[in-house]
């Protein structure tokens, strides 16, 4: 995701935004997420809880003092049970190809929050990451068959120029939510997956929430003032490099829906992923 879905959302921002009229805006958004559409309808129809999982989720803590437990039993000493350091960032691949480093998978223990460092070092590997950058020179070619927003015309100079525009919307993104506003406001710029120790359409339901509701660093639950200010802001700045035929307010609503609906795609990938894996793959 994660209480901050929205960097994960700027992969999909990079889509095309329409012409100058509302109408043309829900037309091209509709067919640019059609395909995508159809692929998450896929996923959530196949990631339903599997029981395995969940008995899995309820016994994890009690299989772990059992084992303990008979460590020391028989010699009096207490003993501490010893936890594996586990990895700051999701290191695993939606799809097998697309970064999930903002998901925190098991929620179903204390989760140690970001450190300033952390969250900029998170800000800076969504950012640089092979297969966004990827993405970026695709939708550009993509907005360059029909000189889409940005509208900066045809040839090859002004792919480039596509290029570039499309990886600043995502870095700028990256850099306002989680390092600027998740530092400033003491926010957590990950996606806290809820799990299969819930029912199906409530993990749906909380996934879209969390547009809107971030953990503070200290835990308690506020307004996702990190993801959508970083998401404004970034907005914001593409105005600084977009061509003034596509700095209208039009285009900018066009692109805060893009952005919006590319968040909730993204968070449902993060919370029902796991579930695929281990139902098809067999991976915990």
């Amino acid at each position: 995701m994660f209480r901050n879905p929205l960097n994960k959302m700027a992969l999909y921002s990079h889509f095309d935004y329409g012409s100058d009229s509302v109408p043309s805006i829900i037309t091209v958004s509709a067919g640019t997420h059609q395909r995508g559409f159809y692929v998450l309808a896929g996923i959530l129809l196949a990631c339903r809880p599997a029981t395995s999982q969940v008995i899995e989720y309820a016994t994890d803590s009690a299989s772990a003092a059992r084992e303990f437990e008979g460590v020391g039993a028989g010699t009096g000493l207490a003993v501490e049970p010893v936890k594996p350091a586990a990895p700051v960032f999701n290191e695993d691949r939606i799809l097998g190809v697309m970064p999930d480093y903002q998901t925190v998978r098991d929620t179903t223990h204390g989760v140690v929050p970001l450190s300033i460092k952390q969250k900029w070092t998170l800000a800076a590997k969504e950012s640089l990451d092979p297969f966004n950058i990827a993405t970026a020179f695709l939708t550009a070619a993509e907005s360059q068959a029909g000189n889409q927003t940005p509208k900066y015309g045809e040839g090859w100079p002004n792919y480039g120029r596509r290029v570039a525009a499309a990886q600043l919307d995502f870095a700028t993104q990256n850099f306002f939510s989680a390092g600027v506003m998740a530092t400033i406001l003491h926010q957590d710029p990950r996606y806290y997956r809820r799990g299969p120790q819930s029912t199906f359409v409530h993990r749906i339901f909380y996934s879209v929430s969390q547009l809107a509701i971030a953990h503070q660093d200290s835990g308690r639950a506020a307004f996702n003032g990190s993801g959508l200010g970083g998401m404004a802001l970034g907005i914001a700045a593409s105005n600084l490099y977009y061509p003034s035929v596509s700095r209208t307010g039009t285009v900018t609503a066009g692109r805060v829906l893009t952005s919006l609906l590319g968040g909730i795609t993204g968070n449902l990938m993060s919370e029902f992923w796991p579930d695929i894996q281990q139902k098809f793959f067999h991976r915990k």
